[in-house]
């Protein structure tokens, strides 16, 4: 799990940035830095900070005995003194308030915690009430062929979309409420190994509440009495409860990878003995304390000319925190370059997330065919189906250079169809318990960048040998099904092939013979095909796909599947510069349905088929069910706002969101804004071991609605696909039985989950990268928004433009006053905007959620950093929008 290079594991997270000194590094004082220490009195005094670790014998008895509960720690991006793990019994995350309680954990470790006594317990508002609707919430997508979780698409790799981390006001102090939202974080799997859900795992985040009570949230606030933003905000928000708090006392295993991107300052006192000896290095990600680097590591003139390093990018990592020290000890690892620039921003992104990107080693290379052009040996050629004189074709993003799988599609004479799903026969070139295999394993995922990708596998494998490239010989997993033209399966077959495939077709080729079912392509708008087969022939056998797809997708909604699209964003990029041109919502259209439907069903045949030969050894995919109390708080916040949705299963929910809208603007605006607060519930798709779990009702994927499914369909970007193939190969009697114990593939199964939801977050934050780039070398950007939440003195929407979400502050705009009420239960702010012309009277516009609002987004000073300005409204518009809403049917 580790970079080859590091000790520990990668992943940015947690400590303080305005947390108060108590005693330096080995004690020696209050950290140098921090102005606004509230200990100075502490100095020079050693005092311990954090509290020593239990014994891993207590600790073992206290899991044993229950005292002790153990989980994923998660750091809230916002708010790096709050944290959360889940709770053992499924009910409310358990709360970890402040650094010191949190104990030197970071984001992503397996943490060991000890509840508090119930006297300091923080008390909690539920989601279920509008204001907090839309908090701080992360999304990324996912792009896999198949998309077998909450959200569906297939996007390029290379331009997947995403939700983008917002940035909310630094807070102070502890909180004395807690207010629940949660990353965005449910599984899309619908291709190539893209960005969906991301931030790891179901999280939590909260709102901080220090100064609550003090203002009427009633009266109207003038832009001269300049409150704290999020002062108020809990006002909307009645209904308390007290939330289980906690505190560190083991780190289990440190996922996170402690290295870090950030820049270099030098430290506050240079009167101290500190300030001969150690720089202060600022991590970029606040969840990951500051940390003391030997100045014996930073460059040679740092001392004499720090200003010239202010906008240097380093990599650090965490090498050592003492007990008595609230700043971390580190080792600079490299300087990357300038701060907000591509290639060193991505460089940090990749090493912050533990993605090896190393190029692979001698020993890797030599595993591979030496001899080239490497040939099919004659003796493998007679152990396979031999499929070269079949139509078969690919369809691929038309950047796509890896390409996993082929589709043929044969009519009968009996009026079905003979459909094939081809897999690339990767397992064939990476021997078990090879060099190659164990790096692939390692690293367990390709990862997609917007500008490239890091492969799991040497290029040779990814883009020659594996890739299912037109007019050569490959070896391939075939499943192979006869089909009703209704879709229903009559026959099924698995095996060994070798096909040859006849072209490669973009989606935006497919899409073309869809659209245009009796009108022939023009052969200059195609790809060349090989003279054995015609584009007539190629065409047919699309639409043939296509219709079967069709009927296959509207049985599996039928029978109670879950599709919940999130908007996703795709890039054109310089060829020269590499540098973002524009962006778009890529659009997911049935070309991507037609691949998506045949991925999804070779998955499901291939679990069932590996599962009834290897009850105890089969590697499958389970989606759990959502959080049931943030889904019954989202249906309470529903019926409030007039929209009644039925949450009983994948299905209902399905139903609720798809029956309840119409086609115009504001409809499909809502039904975005409702999409993505659903999407919040929802779990992570893991991969497990079957004979792990006893319950076979957990085996169940949640959103796909079926019993068993696994991935099978992708494995030049994904080890767990590679691990699949080798159980199908044993299954259907080409190589020995598995020897594998099912813990040790548990323990596979676990590595491939972390390195795919670093995967993802990575991906995520690539395209957040590119977009603050787009926004400061093209912006301002103008969109239309939707309200998401409302608060006292801000409000969130979705940038329907570009997918992402960004909190408005009241305070930031030109406005004479603005005024928070509640309306029944719906919260609403009143904005008085200062008029252009003195003379004339101020206009006023009333904002609720799901209101239509026009928003610019601008750079802001600091790199990568941008905000959402609300446009002044037109005076006519300003109501007419309100109006617009209220009117719109609830059914």
């Amino acid at each position: 799990m580790n970079h080859p290079d590091y000790k520990l594991n990668l992943r940015p997270q947690g400590t303080p940035r305005g947390m108060s000194s108590v005693a330096g590094l080995h004690g020696v004082g209050a950290s140098p830095g921090d102005k606004k220490s509230k200990n100075k009195s502490m100095r020079g005094k050693k005092k311990s900070i954090f509290e020593t670790y239990m014994s891993k014998e207590d600790v073992s008895e206290g899991l044993k005995r229950g005292t002790l509960i153990q989980g994923v720690l998660r750091i809230n991006p916002k708010k790096f003194h709050e944290a959360f793990i889940p709770s053992p019994d499924g009910d409310r995350d358990i709360f970890i308030d402040g650094v010191v309680a949190r104990n030197r954990a970071l984001n992503g470790d397996l943490v060991v915690v000890k509840l508090l006594p119930e006297d300091q317990w923080k008390p909690r508002i539920t989601l279920s009430l509008p204001g907090v609707l839309g908090l701080q919430a992360v999304k990324a997508e996912s792009n896999d062929r198949e998309t077998e979780a909450t959200y569906e698409a297939d996007v390029s790799e290379e331009c997947c979309g995403h939700h983008l981390l917002q940035q909310s006001p630094k807070a102070c102090n502890s909180p004395d409420v807690v207010i629940e939202a949660q990353f965005d974080d449910s599984d899309s799997e619908d291709r190539h190994g893209n960005t969906s859900v991301l931030v790891d795992g179901v999280k939590k985040l909260s709102l901080l509440t220090p100064d609550k009570g003090k203002e009427d949230s009633s009266a109207p606030v003038t832009k001269d009495e300049n409150t704290t933003p999020m002062s108020q905000d809990t006002r909307a928000l009645p209904e308390k409860s007290l939330q289980k708090s906690a505190k560190v006392v083991y780190i289990l295993e440190r996922k996170h990878s402690r290295a870090a991107t950030g820049i270099l300052k030098l430290l506050a006192d240079k009167n101290s003995d500190l300030f001969k000896k150690y720089a202060l290095f600022s991590p970029s990600d606040h969840r990951v304390p500051r940390i003391y680097v030997p100045l014996k590591d930073c460059p040679q003139d740092f001392m004499t000319r720090p200003k010239d390093y202010a906008n240097t990018l380093f990599i650090c990592r965490i090498i050592d925190w003492k007990e008595d020290c609230n700043f971390a000890l580190g080792q600079l690892a490299k300087s990357l370059g300038q701060a907000g620039e591509i290639e060193p921003e991505t460089e940090g992104i990749l090493t912050e997330y533990g993605v090896d990107f190393s190029d692979f080693s001698a020993e890797v290379l030599e595993c591979l065919p030496q001899s080239l052009p490497w040939t099919i040996p004659p003796d493998e050629l007679g152990k396979r189906r031999d499929l070269r004189k079949d139509c078969i074709f690919t369809i691929d993003p038309s950047t796509a250079r890896d390409l996993d799988d082929a589709l043929s599609c044969r009519p009968l004479s009996d009026g079905t169809f003979e459909v094939g799903v081809h897999i690339a026969d990767v397992s064939y070139f990476v021997p078990e318990g090879s060099s190659l295999d164990k790096v692939a394993a390692e690293r367990a995922t390709s990862v997609y960048l917007v500008q490239k990708v890091v492969p799991m596998l040497p290029r040779l494998l990814c883009e020659e040998l594996c890739s299912l490239n037109p007019m050569t010989d490959k070896l391939t997993f075939s499943v192979i099904w006869k089909l009703t033209p209704e879709g229903k399966i009559l026959e099924e077959w698995f095996g060994r092939t070798v096909i040859r495939s006849c072209t490669k077709l973009s989606y935006d080729h497919a899409q073309s013979m869809i659209e245009n079912p009796t009108e022939k392509v023009p052969e200059e708008e195609l790809p060349p095909i090989s003279p054995e087969h015609s584009s007539k022939e190629v065409q047919q056998a699309v639409l043939n796909l296509h219709s079967i797809a069709k009927q296959l997708r509207q049985q599996r909604f039928v029978d109670g599947a879950l599709r919940l699209d999130q908007l996703k964003l795709a890039f054109t990029l310089d060829h020269e510069t590499g540098m973002p041109q524009g962006c778009h919502i890529y659009e997911y259209r049935d070309s991507n349905k037609l691949v998506e439907e045949f991925m999804l069903l070779a998955n499901m045949a291939v679990a069932h088929k590996i599962f009834r030969t290897f009850p105890e050894q089969a590697l499958l995919r389970r989606h759990p069910p959502p959080q049931t109390k943030m889904l019954s708080d989202l249906v309470e916040f529903c019926d409030q706002m007039g929209l009644p949705m039925d949450v009983s299963s994948a299905g209902a929910l399905n139903k609720s969101l798809t029956k309840t809208f119409g086609d115009d603007k504001y409809s499909l605006a809502r039904k975005e804004v409702l999409t993505n607060m659903y999407s919040r519930p929802m779990q992570m798709a893991l991969y497990f071991c079957s004979g792990m779990l006893q319950d076979q009702a957990q085996f169940r994927h949640y959103a796909l609605n079926v019993p068993l499914y696994t991935h099978f369909t992708s494995p030049i970007r994904r080890f767990a696909d590679v691990i699949v193939h080798r159980l199908l190969a044993a299954a259907l009697g080409y190589s020995e039985q598995p020897d594998v114990e099912p813990d040790t593939l548990q323990k596979q199964a676990d590595h491939c989950n972390d390195r795919r939801m670093a995967s993802k977050r990575v991906q995520e934050l690539s395209i957040g990268l590119f977009f603050a780039v787009l926004v400061k070398e093209s912006g301002p950007l103008e969109s239309e928004a939707m309200v998401m939440g409302v608060l006292n003195q801000a409000f969130d929407v979705l940038v329907l433009r570009f997918g992402v979400q960004k909190r408005i502050y009241c305070n930031a705009l030109a406005l004479r006053s603005y005024h928070f009420q509640k309306v029944g239960k719906k919260p609403e702010l009143t904005l008085l905007w200062e008029p252009d012309d003195l003379e004339e009277e101020p206009t006023q516009q009333v904002i609720t959620i799901f209101s239509l609002v026009d928003v610019v987004l601008q750079a802001e000073a600091t790199a990568l950093k941008y905000s959402a300005i609300l446009k002044r409204p037109d005076p006519e518009r300003s109501l007419g929008l309100e109006k617009e809403s209220d009117e719109e049917p609830e059914d």
